[in-house]
């Protein structure tokens, strides 16, 4: 969270944005969190559920970004204060997409309930690694709120392993539909499903990022893993 300042409407503007953003990533991991549940267990109301509140996350950026707008216009944040609301402005969006991703994965869920398609193929790394984007969701938020830099680098790390877990069920998939062509259609929407839940890690790592831009004034999107540690260790 932020520093305090001189003028106490600040901090309570500044702080307010935070906790906006944190609410909106509490109400995005759970509909990651609903979203992994209708796949596993085949629930066609949970996956209507996710479906009907993908529109208050998208009331939620809405109204974040424009009070990101008026804070920047009533109080002319300067130096690690303008990065905070930049990085929520940002951090948003990524929150966004990644609703976007969980209602992908209820609408595909639906499908396959709706077409009865649910086949034989063994989904363990969808559902490994949809375990793994919410935790690692929930820790990217974490390390935003704490502006904690170390943790923030372990889960740009760790987004490697739901991007291993995506390769794996992809090459699984491909042998599963060359051998039965009649589980071509189903594996498709899987193949999406998967492909929806390691989008979710890239927004995660994303939202990490962003708190070593925060604290270290460094932007370390497009930085080799190297340079992000590095930049992730200066002093202050």
């Amino acid at each position: 969270m932020p520093d305090k300042h001189l003028s106490s409407q600040f901090d309570v503007d500044l702080n307010g944005l935070c906790s906006k953003l944190l609410e909106m990533g509490g109400l995005v991991e759970q509909q990651i969190s609903n979203a992994m549940r209708a796949f596993a267990d085949m629930d066609i109301q949970i996956c209507n559920q996710v479906i009907a509140n993908e529109k208050l996350v998208n009331d939620y950026e809405i109204q974040i970004d424009l009070a990101c707008t008026e804070f920047i216009a009533r109080r002319q944040p300067t130096a690690r204060d303008l990065r905070l609301v930049m990085a929520i402005s940002k951090a948003i969006t990524n929150l966004e997409r990644a609703g976007d991703e969980a209602e992908r994965v209820a609408r595909r869920t639906k499908r396959l309930i709706e077409a009865n398609h649910q086949s034989d193929i063994n989904v363990a790394e969808i559902k490994l690694s949809g375990q793994m984007a919410v935790s690692l969701l929930r820790r990217s938020l974490d390390s935003f709120a704490r502006l904690d830099t170390k943790s923030a680098v372990a889960v740009v790390q760790e987004d490697r392993q739901i991007d291993e877990e995506f390769r794996a069920f992809v090459r699984k998939l491909i042998s599963y539909m060359m051998e039965d062509p009649k589980t071509i259609t189903a594996g498709l929407d899987m193949l999406s499903i998967a492909k929806a839940i390691e989008r979710i890690g890239d927004h995660a790592k994303n939202i990490a990022e962003f708190v070593i831009y925060i604290a270290k004034g460094a932007d370390v999107r497009h930085a080799s893993h190297e340079d992000l540690v590095r930049e992730a260790s200066k002093s202050d």
